[in-house]
């Protein structure tokens, strides 16, 4: 067994919107990782985006079963992740749905084909957001703390997945193999 049989057990955290998703895909792209292999359970976690542990008994609990060699913690603004999430406007007849910054209607607040007003989801209106963003901050912070404390926690800050992305890249280059040496020309 050589020493591309190593498994890394990462964990990344970050509010909703902050990227994980994209950050989890690239990193299972570019090395020889498979989503976090500690369980169904976190898989399916991490495959949901839905951030696991969240609490410090279950990063506790986590330990116990699987030594965790290093957590990813995305650190985006929240006005930046509000204007991410609060950015979807649909049409509820139609099921059509409009994106401010990638994908506009053509005028403002109107559906494209029928002219009939867009409404936003509860879910992506600003006032729930910032509350769900405020909950993660209040729920997690333990847990940052606790990885902290254990020396395994990685904090990567930025605005735009593609910016933190090199970072989060250059950082796993060195504690894991790549799956092709090409990868490591274009990251």
């Amino acid at each position: 067994m050589g020493a591309s049989a190593r498994l890394l057990r990462a964990v990344i955290m970050g509010a909703p919107g902050s990227g994980k998703g994209t950050v989890s895909s690239r990193i299972t792209q570019h090395f020889e990782l498979k989503h976090l292999s500690s369980g169904d359970l976190l898989r399916d976690n991490m495959l949901r985006g839905t951030g696991f542990p969240r609490t410090v008994p279950q990063a506790e609990a986590l330990d116990k079963v699987h030594q965790i060699d290093t957590v990813i913690n995305l650190n985006v603004p929240f006005e930046v992740i509000k204007q991410r999430l609060t950015a979807r406007w649909i049409h509820p007849a139609s099921g059509r749905v409009y994106n401010i910054e990638f994908n506009p209607p053509k005028t403002v607040g109107i559906d494209d084909v029928t002219g009939e007003p867009l409404v936003q989801r509860e879910d992506d209106r600003p006032e729930t957001v910032i509350k769900r963003l405020k909950a993660y901050e209040a729920q997690t912070k333990p847990v940052l703390e606790y990885y902290q404390k254990k020396g395994v926690l990685e904090t990567f800050s930025g605005t735009e997945t593609n910016k933190i992305w090199p970072h989060v890249y250059a950082f796993l280059q060195t504690k894991v193999p790549q799956t092709n040496q090409k990868a490591s020309v274009t990251p």
